[in-house]
């Protein structure tokens, strides 16, 4: 038996892994507390996406009702299954800057001390085992605000001569910034998986993520962008726009994409590599673009207003080139675009925010 151990396994990313390696035969052990319903209230509950994971997967899924903070739970699992564990997809976080601030210690806690222990568990009990962590682009603070950006119509842009005109890349300082708290925690985080790697020898893989969105995505105002732009756009939500004029531009990649990627480094795994991850141009757009798309897909208007304040920390333009990942794994592609990412999530999600679950 080839065990998968998914953290955050009924959210975006990790409920995608957990589908995705089930279908390779793999037994997933999804651990996933619903922690996001306490962040964010009960309508970013992930309650119905783990029912969802329970009744389709069968016996190749087997959830763990867990706190990754607890050193004892995660001994308890990982010392069960031993070195049948391949691969650990570390999806598991707290994700907002606003959040992390209302509550600094719970954030550390989670996102590295709770990272720190699964760290330590593998290193304990499957050393051999792959470890892939989704990391943030907020490591690198507010340093991309600096670049020479252009305001134009509907969006800001970087100077076309620029070396990062393509995308940001990692070799991006991560010192001497604002992050902001929640940017702080996933930056120790981050250094901690590639310390694993480099001064233990163990393969770890750390994706510094643009923003990671899809179907499955429980949006909320603070946190899943384009699952609560366009939920707001569908029910008639207001929805507020902070900062940069509206024109703060993201890269945006669909789980779907982000799981390959993440399949390609378990089959060749390396020792404490970084990616930088995203839509890259391939699959961009500003707010008052994705807020355009929304409304033509939905045929609705949003009502929305604008806030002047941006969020702290927050970028202006941030796209990922993602060219070393491309080179390291020549047969990965990004395969949907914003067009499509947004489709999506309106075509699997309409009727169930129309009828009014809770859950939505």
């Amino acid at each position: 038996m080839s065990v998968v151990i998914v953290t955050g396994s009924a959210g975006l990313i990790g409920s995608e892994a957990t589908r995705h390696f089930a279908s390779l035969g793999l037994t997933v052990v999804g651990i996933d507390n619903n922690m996001r319903q306490e962040f964010f209230g009960k309508e970013a509950s992930t309650e119905w996406q783990r029912e969802q994971l329970v009744r389709s997967l069968g016996e190749s899924y087997r959830h763990c009702n867990g706190d990754i903070r607890d050193e004892g739970f995660l001994r308890d699992v990982f010392s069960k299954y031993g070195k049948d564990i391949s691969l650990i997809v570390h999806t598991a976080a707290q994700p907002s800057h606003d959040w992390a601030a209302r509550a600094p210690q719970v954030d550390f806690t989670v996102n590295a001390n709770g990272t720190l222990n699964l760290l330590e568990a593998t290193r304990q009990h499957c050393p051999e085992a792959v470890f892939i962590f989704t990391s943030t682009n907020k490591v690198y603070g507010d340093t991309p605000n600096r670049l020479p950006l252009i305001e134009q119509e509907t969006r800001w842009e970087i100077d076309p001569s620029h070396s990062y005109h393509s995308g940001i890349r990692e070799d991006m300082s991560i010192d001497q910034c604002l992050h902001s708290l929640f940017g702080a925690s996933k930056v120790a985080a981050d250094i901690l998986v590639q310390e694993y790697g480099r001064y233990f020898g163990m393969k770890t893989g750390v994706f510094r993520g643009g923003c990671l969105t899809g179907p499955n995505h429980s949006g909320t105002q603070l946190h899943g962008f384009l699952a609560y732009l366009m939920k707001c756009t569908v029910t008639g939500t207001p929805y507020k726009v902070f900062g940069y004029n509206g024109k703060q531009v993201r890269d945006n990649i669909h789980s779907f994409d982000l799981i390959q990627c993440f399949e390609h480094f378990f089959r060749d795994p390396r020792f404490g590599e970084v990616y930088n991850i995203g839509g890259a141009r391939f699959s961009h757009c500003s707010m008052l673009e994705a807020i355009q798309i929304c409304q033509s897909i939905s045929g609705r208007d949003l009502s929305w207003t604008y806030i002047e304040d941006n969020r702290i920390g927050d970028h202006i333009w941030y796209v990922s080139d993602v060219s070393k990942f491309e080179q390291h794994y020549p047969n990965w592609k990004l395969t949907k675009n914003i067009h499509a990412i947004l489709s999506e999530i309106y075509e699997a999600n309409v009727e169930r925010w129309t009828s009014g679950v809770a859950h939505a």
